[in-house]
């Protein structure tokens, strides 16, 4: 008979802890567990602010520019790059908008957005098509110091593109209706822009920190003067500054120096100049001794534009590294303490930047953010006392540490196509700067020390010469900035950037 009793199971040891068991040991865990946790946070919170440590970047070599010159005193300059089959010539004029005719601002930027509109060989249309059957790209432009036109094709086209670049650069025909044409679409676009206020704030700041200079006057113009730049004034203006000893032609890419000199010469050796030679551009004044404030009234703005700048230096200035040094932790892109304050700290701004723009006699220093249009006064006066502080006191280790890394780091992207080549190495000539600067910069912005930084801060952010300029609704916050001394009150409608006060004359209001 089988045995019906069942001898008792045993009980097995469970590998993991009981619930009771477990319960109060995680009740213990809890606090060590926040603590921790708090502190991962502090660190995180630590690390944003200050970025990982990266392995230095690899150096950049870049290859040397080859110079020749034709008899009649066009500079070539040619960087030969043999990885791609791409050619681009880019031709500098170096007369830009600092040689607008007294009174007519926008003529350099109108004569080259002409310059393709058509030739006395081809028209507006043949040059498009030309361009487009190559698989080319076609640019013109100007800036302060230079007016340019650029083509990058496919280097099988290399003599197309030579004697293409040499048709629009020597032989423009300023036909009336392409200058209407571009006219027009200037005024409209400059129409627009008025009712931008943050394009307004930096026209206006331009203006008022060159006053006295070739640059004080708005690059694209105004509607006022765009309207008088008729094809005769244009033409003179070409004749003037379009010369081969006032111009420079590179060529980078798949091209030989030998291959680049010979087709330079055939396109452009019989080129003459056919005016006298172009005014030299007048030295900066000195520094004014007093603060400027100007207040552009415009009552639908929700928030204010708030430009902040001064005189800085010329392009090829010894100060130039510790500027540059110093901008980039006032306001450069990344991490700066402009960004830090106005958004991070104190919530007034979404973002704050400030730019160094240095021009070939003279340059600024601009600070730049926006607000809600109650919090102008105090966001002002925190941009203020930014630049103060950096005026007065030293710049961090790792302030510094951070800014070389970026400028060093970044220094790469410039140079990536062969435009970008072309460009920066004519900027260095327009400049009067040396060949080799690109290869040497890393070297001089490693060795920049606090003090120098600091330096440079203490001499080019001082009030005397501070000009600053706000648009916005100038009711909900004109009575805040008493503190800040006496300013210049403009209705936008009123507003005329190519007069000395700013203000259209009274009998022109109103149109």
């Amino acid at each position: 008979m089988m045995n019906d009793e069942r001898k008792p199971v045993k009980k097995q040891r469970s590998r993991f802890p009981s619930a009771r068991g477990f319960r109060p040991r995680a009740v213990a865990a809890l606090p060590s567990l926040c603590l921790a946790g708090l502190l991962l946070a502090v660190a995180a919170a630590a690390a944003r602010e200050k970025p990982p440590a990266l392995a230095p970047p690899k150096p950049i070599v870049l290859p040397t520019p080859q110079l020749r010159e034709l008899p009649n005193g066009l500079k070539l300059v040619i960087v030969e790059r043999r990885s791609l089959p791409i050619l681009t010539l880019r031709l500098v004029v170096k007369s830009g908008a600092e040689s607008d005719p007294p009174g007519l601002p926008g003529a350099a930027q109108l004569t080259a957005e002409v310059l393709p509109q058509g030739t006395t060989t081809r028209s507006g249309r043949e040059i498009a098509e030309t361009v487009d059957a190559i698989g080319g790209n076609l640019a013109t432009g100007a800036s302060w110091d230079n007016s340019y036109a650029k083509l990058t094709v496919l280097s099988d086209h290399a003599d197309l593109a030579f004697e293409l670049l040499a048709d629009v650069i020597r032989r423009p025909a300023f036909l009336p209706e392409e200058v209407k044409r571009k006219q027009q679409q200037t005024i409209s676009a400059l129409e627009i822009l008025r009712d931008d206020p943050s394009y307004m704030a930096d026209a206006i700041l331009h203006v008022l920190v060159f006053a006295g200079t070739p640059y004080g006057h708005p690059l694209d113009g105004t509607v006022a003067t765009v309207r008088q730049l008729d094809p005769g004034r244009l033409q003179a203006f070409h004749a003037r500054h379009y010369r081969p000893d006032n111009c420079l032609l590179a060529a980078v890419g798949d091209i030989s120096a030998e291959e680049a000199q010979t087709r330079a010469a055939k396109f452009f050796g019989d080129w003459r100049a056919s005016a006298p030679p172009a005014r030299p551009t007048p030295s900066a004044p000195s520094r004014e001794a007093r603060r400027r404030i100007v207040v552009i009234d415009k009552p639908d703005a929700v928030q204010t534009e708030i430009r902040v700048g001064s005189l800085a230096v010329r392009r090829d200035s010894p100060d130039y590294f510790a500027l540059t040094a110093a901008n980039q932790i006032l306001g450069g892109p990344a991490a700066n303490r402009l960004f830090k304050s106005l958004r991070s700290r104190l919530g007034l701004a979404y973002g704050a930047s400030s730019d160094l723009i240095l021009q070939r006699t003279t340059g600024s220093w601009v600070a730049k953010t926006s607000t809600r249009t109650r919090e102008t006064a105090r966001t002002l006066r925190a941009v203020l006392d930014e630049l103060e502080r950096l005026r007065t006191n030293q710049v961090s280790f790792d302030e510094l540490s951070t800014a070389k890394s970026y400028l060093i780091g970044h220094m790469a992207l410039e140079f990536e196509t062969s435009e970008d080549i072309a460009a920066q190495t004519l900027e260095l000539l327009v400049h009067n700067l040396p060949l080799d600067y690109w290869n040497n910069f890393p070297e001089k912005v490693r060795a920049l020390v606090a003090p120098e930084v600091s330096g440079v801060a203490s001499r080019y952010l001082t009030e005397d010469g501070q000009v600053i300029v706000l648009v916005g609704d100038a009711r909900q916050f004109s009575r805040d900035l008493g503190h800040l001394g006496p300013f210049q009150m403009v209705r936008l409608q009123d507003l005329d950037l190519a007069s000395p006060d700013l203000t259209r004359p009274a009998s022109t209001r109103g149109r």
